[in-house]
């Protein structure tokens, strides 16, 4: 699941788009990127489920092997389909990265509008049942999102990657006035980059490290409690 430069360009951080290592701007290469978008949208059950189970064995070749390794004929394999099947649907690897990242970035917008925006939770709340969801997901999916951060150069600047952006962006900042509602927007601003911002970077280190269940819990709560005593200090 990813969090945030506020959504950053990172990954799963929330953290949407990502780049992890590979995120490098040059100008010297001229090399034009591989298609990302999908061929056809499966339309019956039949084609449905067989776009899930290729996305499902790429799942597990990235967790299990990473990017570097991470080869259609792979795919096919642990699917147990023709690379035909493949693409029908997907016109080369970098195309199933890309479906993968961008369901990555829908599961990530779903839970921050879950938990942000439920109005009947005191905003401290909230944003305590924010860090404890994002730790243990960064921790339960650290195979597959460092493998895609490894890919982000691919989709870094797509139209997917930018909606992601910009509506984490616009969750955070209403939770943000409603957290802080006398506060100044400028004051709101920094307090959901330097909130944020530390929970995606954070969270990116943490699990880099297998954690056990009681680590994770006690790691979130004691982030927790460091970004509520700030919020109620402002």
């Amino acid at each position: 699941m990813r969090i945030i430069h506020r959504i950053e360009e990172r990954g799963n951080q929330i953290v949407f788009p990502c780049s992890g290592p590979l995120h490098r701007h040059t100008t010297m290469t001229t090399r034009r990127r591989p298609q990302i978008a999908s061929r056809k949208q499966p339309q019956q059950a039949r084609s449905t489920e067989l776009v899930a189970a290729i996305l499902e064995a790429a799942t597990q070749v990235l967790a299990q092997e990473g990017v570097t390794r991470f080869t259609t004929a792979r795919v096919a394999e642990k699917a147990g389909v023709s690379v035909g099947s493949i693409y029908q649907y997907f016109p080369n690897k970098a195309s199933i990265l890309f479906r993968l990242q961008v369901d990555e970035w829908m599961q990530t917008t779903r839970m921050l509008r879950n938990i942000l925006e439920d109005a009947g939770t005191p905003h401290l709340e909230r944003l305590r049942a924010l860090v404890h969801a994002f730790l243990r997901s960064e921790c339960e999916e650290a195979e597959v999102r460092g493998a895609l951060n490894d890919a982000a150069p691919l989709y870094r600047d797509s139209p997917e990657a930018r909606k992601a952006r910009a509506e984490g962006d616009q969750m955070i900042d209403a939770f943000m006035v409603q957290a802080l509602p006398k506060a100044s927007a400028a004051s709101r601003e920094l307090a959901g980059d330097l909130i944020f911002t530390t929970l995606s970077t954070v969270g990116s280190s943490f699990s880099q490290t297998r954690r056990t269940k009681a680590e994770i819990k006690a790691y979130a709560d004691a982030m927790a409690n460091m970004f509520c005593a700030y919020l109620q200090a402002l």
